[in-house]
This record gives C-alpha cells, structure tokens and sequence, in this order.
C-alpha cells in the first residue's frame, strides 16, 4: 500500500477497523530476575506466542523431564484461553498474560520460548535477556539485519542462554554428514544451493482495511511494526508474504536450508557480495515478497546460492493439485544440494543427507534425528553456550543472509530477461539459476517480457561492521523505524 492509499483508508476507516488496542506505554525497564537453578529444580518455561508454531514448542517443552510450563503469553484471547483450557485438561496450571512485558517481569519463570510472528522476535528476546531469562527464539531470529547482532549482544552482556529454532543444527544425521563434507570426501566445494520450493498461493487482494477481531490485541501484535490498518484479509500466518512483517519464504521456511547451506560452507560471516533476482507473479495480491526468487551470495570460497519456487511445476496445475505439485532439483524440494569437485550431497530434509559421485551413484547416506529443545534444556542446566547446538550468533547469521537478499531485491529494478542474462554473465551459476527459474515461470504461462523480473542491486558489504560499503541507501534497510515503547534498545 502506497503512501496515499494509506492515508485514504486510514480516513475512511477513522479508526474503527483498529479494534482491540490499548494505550501504547513506554518500554519497561527490566530488573533481571533469576536463580542458580540447581541439578534437582526443574526449568520454568513461559511459551510466548503459540497460534501456530508455538504450540510445538509446548509439547516439546512439556515431554522433558525436568521441565515445567509455567505460563503461556499470546496477544489473542481465544487462542491463550484454549492454551490453558488445554493443558488444565492434563493437570497443568499456567500462568496467561496477554502482554508481555508484565509476564518478564516475573521471577517465577526461567527461560522464555517464543514463536511469534518475525517482526516480534529480536524486541522479545532482547527484553528477555534483560530481564534474566534464558531464550528460545524460532528463526529468524530478526526482522532485519541491526536486531539479530542486538540479540547477540544482549546474550553476551547478560550472560543468557539464547537457542535459534533450526533444529537441523541437533539432528546427528546433518551433523555427521556435514562433518564428512568438512573433511574433503568429496573434494572442495563449489556451490552450496539452498531450497525453498514450497506452494504459495495468492493470499487475497482486499482494497479496503481488514477489521481486527476483538478478541485480539492489534496494538500489542503490531509491537515494533507501525500500527497500520490490516492490507490483507487474515491477519495470522499472511503476515510472512508482507515486508512490514515478514521476510517472505527466505526468513519462512527457507531460514532453515540457508543454515544449512552457510553451515556446509563454513562461512561464519555475512557474504561480502549479494544479489537477487525475483518477483512475486502469477497473481495480484496483497503480498510484497517475492514467490520466486533468488539469492546470489559470494564468499571467497565457494557461492551460497538460495532458490525459492511459489508456483507449481505449470500452470496447468494451478488447481487443486498446486500443493502436491511442486518443481524438484536433484531429488529435493525444500533441502540442500551442496556441489564438489568429486560429486554432490543432497540433504532433502530436516534429518537426512546423501552423497553422489560424480555419475550420480550415492555412495553414502545418514539419516538420524534429536530434540532440539532438549539441547536448549542441558545448556541452560549448564551455563555453557558451546553447549548449544545453535547458538544465538549462528542464527544471526543465517537470519542475516535472508535480510540482505531482500535489501538486494527491494532496491532492485524490473528487467527484460536478455537485460538480466547480461547482467550475470559474469556469474554462471548465477546465470544458470536464471535460466531455471525462467523456463519455471514461463511453464506457468507468465510473460516475462510483459512482466519482468527484478534485478536486484548488487551489494558490497563490510563483514566486519555488518554495514554495506558505499550505499546509504541499503544500510537504511538494515533496521527500520520502531513504534515508541517497543523500541529494540540500540544499548542492551
């Protein structure tokens, strides 16, 4: 929504449709409240934000001996009422808070777990380290680039325990075969190639704001978002497909095999050069982020290239078949193809890899999984962030790289397809994903000619300061503007 469409609605709205606000107050300044928890005391657990996601996060909390639930947060009534119903059906009593700032406050909770929507996650766990909690924080962990190093900041000052949500990093099937990779079995590595090839359908196209139920605190879901009339008609889950919110299936899904793929590197910085190409088509919605897309991130080693597919394998199967009819690359549909000089590694899924020679015949497999909640538990018993499998500054990185693959993209400008084939000629594998990702959308019956794709802008970044070099422009997309009271602090 531009500038003039907003002002438009917001004046034939005249408020009404921003139902279920309270008053905005200022941040809350944290007294850190916590204990030496001792080897027989259980872990008091508080999940925050549970309608979706979050409610694994309370079944994987729950099953683990020597943990308790304490207390559930959600800014939706019905959702937390069902919440506590839910577990008083099985004898647990919890504590419910709508806001969560009076939940930090309390000194009867241990650690924090939160799956709330993407733009919530650094203000949350921020917060939480201040007020001496440990944090479980689902990926990304930022909305943008700035946030994600505060929360590894306010981890290190505070001396908190913060787990990133990509459970791959805990399952020894990945982490065995990525250890095999690092010990050259299939020679030196060329291209790590991430994949988010997952069925994205048009969210809907409404022209006038979406009323909020009132059962649901919009002021407290916006948070560090302006509090702007709802674009589109459901509020959950849709708020991925929107920049102001989400970071579309980059930060979505795609968060997890762009860990993957940074992690087969062993790139343990930001990528000095980035660049995307994309575009959200086959459809006019309310959604901004691209569901075709890709990301071309080159470290001095070895390119990181991420690939997101929206639509299906043509358009004749944009029916009820589109969720079951997604393209495929080697096999794999949302994973990892991690390419050698000696063969490749296709990781398909959360738990599982295999290895191919050069002639494509597998020469070794793994597949074993764990609880990665469980891990979060035996850290934060012993004080050790070594001891997480994904600590705070890994997801960070990972969460980084989707940023500034958007930032690359938002700048970016609508081209023919013979201006960008020129334009990555000096990038083959760039110009081969290209070539894939147009035979994709044309086999969907879209013109690209008639609709081009963006060309995103090619950045250069400082790996050091996590600043771009010579384009203020694109360093002003690294944080954004946050609403007064839910500010994440630039001091933790």
């Amino acid at each position: 929504m531009n500038r003039r469409q907003f002002l438009a609605s917001t004046s034939l709205a005249a408020g009404a449709v921003v139902t279920g606000c309270t008053t905005t107050t200022p941040a809350v300044r944290f007294t850190p409240k916590s204990r030496v928890i001792g080897a027989n005391d259980d872990i008091r657990v508080a999940v925050v934000g549970f309608n979706s996601r979050g409610n694994d996060h309370i079944a994987g909390f729950r099953k683990l001996k020597g943990v308790r639930l304490v207390a559930l947060c959600d800014v939706d009534s019905k959702v937390l009422e069902k919440g506590r119903a839910d577990l008083a059906k099985d004898g647990i009593q919890v504590e419910t808070y709508t806001d969560v700032r009076k939940l930090l406050e309390s000194g009867e909770i241990d650690a924090v777990s939160t799956a709330t929507p993407n733009h919530w996650h650094a203000l949350l766990a921020t917060w939480a380290c201040q007020a001496g909690k440990d944090v479980y924080v689902e990926k990304p962990v930022s909305h943008n680039v700035w946030e994600g190093r505060q929360i590894v900041a306010a981890a290190r000052k505070y001396g908190r325990i913060v787990q990133t949500g990509t459970q791959c990093r805990s399952n020894p099937g990945l982490r065995e075969a990525i250890a095999w990779l690092h010990e050259g079995n299939l020679g030196q590595i060329q291209v790590a190639r991430g994949l988010c090839y997952k069925p994205r359908q048009s969210i809907g196209n409404v022209t006038a704001p979406t009323q909020v139920a009132d059962h649901i605190n919009y002021d407290l879901w916006c948070g560090p978002s302006p509090l702007k009339p709802l674009m589109r008609s459901k509020l959950h889950y849709d708020w991925h497909w929107q920049f102001i919110t989400g970071n579309g299936d980059l930060g979505n899904q795609g968060i997890h095999q762009m860990d993957i793929a940074r992690w087969a590197l062993g790139a343990n910085t930001l990528s000095p050069k980035v660049f995307s190409v994309g575009g959200r088509l086959g459809y006019q919605d309310n959604g901004d982020t691209p569901n075709s897309q890709f990301v071309y991130h080159q470290y001095e080693k070895a390119s990181l290239i991420f690939e997101v597919r929206g639509l299906p394998k043509s358009k004749e199967y944009q029916d009820a078949r589109w969720t079951k009819s997604m393209p495929e690359y080697r096999g794999a549909q949302v994973g990892v193809v991690i390419h050698c000089e000696n063969g490749y590694m296709v990781i398909p899924s959360y738990d599982s890899a295999k290895a191919f020679d050069k002639n494509g015949r597998e020469i070794k497999a793994w597949k074993q999984s764990a609880d990665h909640y469980a891990n979060f538990v035996s850290a934060v018993r012993s004080r050790r962030s070594s001891d997480l499998n994904a600590e705070i500054l890994e997801g960070h990185l990972s969460s980084a790289l989707c940023h500034t693959g958007n930032i690359s993209y938002q700048l970016g400008k609508k081209l023919t397809p013979e201006a960008i084939r020129e334009r990555l000629q000096d990038s083959p594998d760039a110009a081969e994903s290209f070539s894939r990702l147009s035979e994709h959308l044309i086999a969907n019956g879209i013109n690209l000619e008639a609709q081009p794709l963006v060309l995103g802008e090619t950045l250069r970044m400082d790996v050091k300061t996590e600043k771009f070099i010579r384009n203020d422009r694109a360093n002003q997309l690294l944080t954004r503007e946050y609403r007064k009271g839910f500010e994440v602090p630039s001091r933790v």
